[in-house]
Order: C-alpha cells, then structure tokens, then sequence
C-alpha cells in the first residue's frame, strides 16, 4: 500500500502487520473517520491469494471502481477479483444484524475465507431507532458475531464508532471486549496512519 504507517503497541505484544488481516480472529479495527474506506486496503493480498471474501456493508463505502484498480496494479483483469467479493449492503441497524445472522447460509453458496464487516456499531447509534429496540439488535448481531467467530474464517469489523456522541458508547466498549485482537487506527500529519495493537491473540495470519 502506499499510505504511509506507524506501528505501535499498547501492551507490548506484536502488532499486526498493516493490511493484513489474522487468521480464524474476530479483530475490531476502529480510530478515525475513514475506517469503511481503508477496510478496501486489506483486500489486494486476499484477493490476489484467489480467498473470498464476503463483505457486509453498513457504512455504504463498498467501492467497485477501487477494488478495479488494485486489480489493475496487480495485471489483473477487475473481474478477477470481482468473482472473488460478494457484497451485501445494509441501511438500518436491523438489516446488519440479519445480514450477521444469516452469513452461515451465505457460506454454503459462497466459500469465504474472509468476512469484513463495516458500521457496527456505527448503525446502531441511529437516533430514530429506540434505545430498547437498538440494544435488542446490537445483543444479536454480536451473539452472530461470536458464533462466526467459531468457524474457520477471518473476521473483521471496521468502525468508526468514536466519531458519534451517544449514550449508546458501551457497544464499542462490549464489540472490544468480545473481539479477539483490536486495533486503533489514527490519522498522523503528512498523511500517516499509526496503528496501535490495544488487544492481540496469538494466532496465525492468513
């Protein structure tokens, strides 16, 4: 990639390499506003490793003319990758988690190796939605979120959570405690990107 990095470590373990996504972990990546844009960044080496990649988007930023051009840096013809990503878009917190909810049935027609996951819990702070009805929602999607989290595939969720004043703040601090690996992402002057490891397991990456 060419977006220049930092690496740090909030508790002294590794941290991940940047654009590398860990094998069989549920890893929260949040920080900074662009988050659903950068999960694009962590497609290439996927993609050009012929994996699939199922893509549930919530924040609406799934971009095809990007995912075209890693194709083309690569040599590659866009549909190559485009066979290789299967999208499926949410607009209201409730769709999220039924997407999350249904992924096992997406698996038996598409074999993913990767699921990224973007706006949770982002979409859960939507203000038209009650706060009861919102935390239902929330409870579900994570109960999906742990049971994915079980099978062999490489979970991540890309948020841009910090950017909202809500009282539902305690998603982000309960998405955090459930994830296996968590890393903050922050933007740095000259066009930086600093990755801080704030949770990390000990596992292989795919």
């Amino acid at each position: 990639m060419n977006l220049p990095v930092a690496l740090s470590s909030a508790d002294g373990q590794s941290c991940p390499k940047p654009w590398v996504l860990p094998s069989r972990a549920l890893t929260l990546y949040y920080g900074c506003p662009e988050m659903p844009r950068l999960s694009h960044y962590f497609l290439p080496r996927v993609l050009h490793e012929d994996k699939k990649i199922l893509y549930l988007d919530g924040a609406n930023q799934i971009s095809p003319l990007l995912i075209a051009r890693f194709a083309r840096e690569r040599g590659l013809d866009p549909s190559v990758f485009n066979c290789l990503v299967r999208v499926s878009r949410a607009f209201t917190c409730f769709q999220l988690t039924e997407l999350i909810r249904r992924v096992p049935k997406f698996l038996e027609t598409f074999d993913a190796n990767v699921l990224i996951v973007t706006a949770v819990p982002d979409l859960f702070f939507d203000e038209d939605v009650r706060d009861r009805e919102a935390r239902a929602s929330f409870e579900h999607a994570l109960e999906g979120l742990g049971k994915l989290a079980t099978l062999p595939l490489s979970i991540a969720v890309f948020s841009d959570a910090t950017s909202f004043k809500t009282s539902r703040r305690d998603f982000l601090q309960r998405l955090c405690k459930q994830a296996n690996e968590v890393v903050k992402v922050e933007a740095r002057p000259g066009d930086e990107l600093s990755f801080t490891c704030e949770k990390a397991a000990q596992l292989l990456s795919i």
